[in-house]
C-alpha cells in the first residue's frame, strides 16, 4: 500500500486576471441601473388539465379537487357530491417576470411549476390564471400548453430514464399583459442612476463625466447613488427621456477597491488589477513521505514445528524538493510582478491560495480576500 502526505493540496485550475494598465472606459448604461426601471414579479395559482394520467392523485392533493370543483361550478357543473377519480389534473404555481414599460396586451413567458404529486405537466394546458403583484392587482392573464422540455421512460420491470424535471416547464407567449404598472418616467424632474457596484470613485466619475457635456444636471449622492436633473436649456430640453439616452452613452473608467476572490472548493483565484503588496519574501517547498509496504513470507527451518507467516516489510521515503529559494517582492509591487515572483516558485494554484492568505496575515497585501 502506498500513502502519500504532501503540504500542498491537488491542482486545479487557476483564472488570474491583471493587466498594466488602468481599467478599460465602460459605456455608463452597462454599470448602473435607472431608479424605477425594472422587472415585477407576479405570481398566480391555476390548474393544468390534459395530462395522461401524470396529474394529482386528488385523494393526495385536496386543493386540486377544490380547485376542479369551484372551475366546474363556475362553468355551470356541480361536483360537489361527485365521486372524482381523475388523475388529468394538477394545480401549479405560475410565474412571470413583467418587464418595465410593458403595455397592455404585449405578450410575455410564464413558468409554470407543479406542487402537488403530479408526475409530469407535459402536454398540458394551463387554465385562464391571473398573476399578482405584490401589491394585489392582477397584471397579466396566462393561458396555453406547457413545455417542460424533459425526457422521460419507464419499463415494465420499473426501471426509469429521467431527463430534465417534468414537474416544470414555460409557456412561450403564455401570458398577456392586462394592466400597466403606472410610472412616468418622461414627467419625472429628477432620476436617480444606481451603481451595480457602489464606490465612490466611480460615482464621482459618472457625475462629472454628465456635467462635462451637460453642466450642472448631476450629482453624486453617495457611492451608489447619482442624481440626474434634465436640462432645461439647449435642443433636449426638459426631455428626460432623451437626455438619459444621451448619458447612457457616455464612458467612463470604473474603480473598484483592491481585492483576491478566492475559491478554495475549486481551487480558483481571481486577483484585482489594484492589488499591491509590500515588501515581502516568500519561500515555497514541498515535503513528500512515501510509505511502501512489501508482503514477505516467512518460512520456518524444518522439524521446527513453526508456522509460515507473511511478515509486512515497510519501506519509508522523505523526498523534500529541492531548489527553491526565497523570492523577494519589492514595495509596491503589481499585480503581474506579483503574479510572476509566485510563478517563478512554481506554486500550483491551492498553494498560492495558502501563500496569498499568509501574505495578508503578514500585512503585506494592500487588498481584501474574499473567501467563497
Amino acid at each position: 500500500m502506498l500513502r502519500s502526505f504532501a503540504y500542498v493540496m491537488l491542482l486545479s485550475v487557476v483564472f488570474l486576471f491583471g493587466c498594466d494598465q488602468a481599467y478599460a472606459a465602460s459605456r455608463i448604461k452597462d454599470i448602473v441601473d435607472i431608479e424605477g426601471v425594472r422587472k415585477n414579479h407576479l405570481v398566480g395559482y391555476g390548474l393544468v388539465v390534459g395530462l395522461n394520467g401524470t396529474g394529482d392523485t386528488l385523494r393526495n392533493s385536496p386543493f386540486t379537487k377544490q380547485s376542479l370543483e369551484s372551475m366546474l361550478e363556475r362553468l355551470g357543473t356541480n361536483t360537489r357530491d361527485a365521486n372524482m377519480e381523475t388523475k388529468d389534473a394538477a394545480a401549479v404555481m405560475v410565474t412571470a417576470e413583467l418587464p418595465a414599460f410593458a403595455a397592455p396586451g404585449s405578450k410575455l413567458d410564464i413558468t409554470v411549476s407543479a406542487f402537488g404529486d403530479a408526475k409530469s405537466l407535459l402536454g398540458g394546458t394551463l387554465m385562464v390564471t391571473p398573476l399578482y403583484g405584490a401589491d394585489g392587482n392582477a397584471y397579466v392573464v396566462g393561458q396555453g400548453t406547457v413545455q417542460t422540455g424533459s425526457v422521460s421512460a419507464s419499463g415494465g420491470s420499473g426501471s426509469t430514464v429521467l431527463k430534465g424535471v417534468p414537474t416544470a416547464g414555460r409557456i412561450a407567449s403564455g401570458g398577456v399583459v392586462e394592466r400597466e404598472v403606472q410610472f412616468n418616467l418622461g414627467e419625472m424632474p429628477v432620476v436617480r442612476l444606481t451603481l451595480h457596484n457602489p464606490d465612490f470613485t466611480t460615482a464621482r466619475r459618472i457625475a462629472d463625466a454628465i456635467n462635462a457635456k451637460f453642466p450642472g444636471c448631476a450629482a453624486a449622492e453617495n457611492p451608489t447613488i447619482v442624481a440626474l436633473t434634465a436640462p432645461r436649456s439647449g435642443d433636449l430640453k426638459s426631455d428626460m427621456v432623451s437626455f438619459i439616452t444621451a448619458v447612457e452613452a457616455l464612458s467612463v473608467e470604473v474603480d473598484s477597491p483592491a481585492k483576491v476572490v478566492i475559491d478554495e472548493v475549486n481551487g480558483v483565484v481571481v486577483m484585482d488589477d489594484n492589488v499591491r503588496v509590500s515588501t515581502v519574501a516568500i519561500a515555497q517547498g514541498n515535503l513528500t513521505i512515501s510509505i511502501q509496504e512489501t508482503p514477505a513470507v516467512s518460512q520456518p527451518a524444518p522439524f521446527s514445528q513453526g508456522q509460515t507467516a507473511v511478515v509486512p516489510q515497510s519501506t519509508v521515503k522523505v523526498d523534500e524538493e529541492k531548489g527553491k529559494k526565497l523570492v523577494v517582492l519589492k514595495s509596491g509591487v503589481s499585480l503581474s510582478t506579483l503574479v510572476n515572483g509566485l510563478n517563478a516558485l512554481g506554486v500550483s494554484p491551492r498553494d498560492m491560495i495558502s501563500i496569498l492568505q499568509a501574505i495578508k496575515t503578514a500585512g503585506a497585501l494592500q487588498a481584501d480576500i474574499q473567501v467563497m
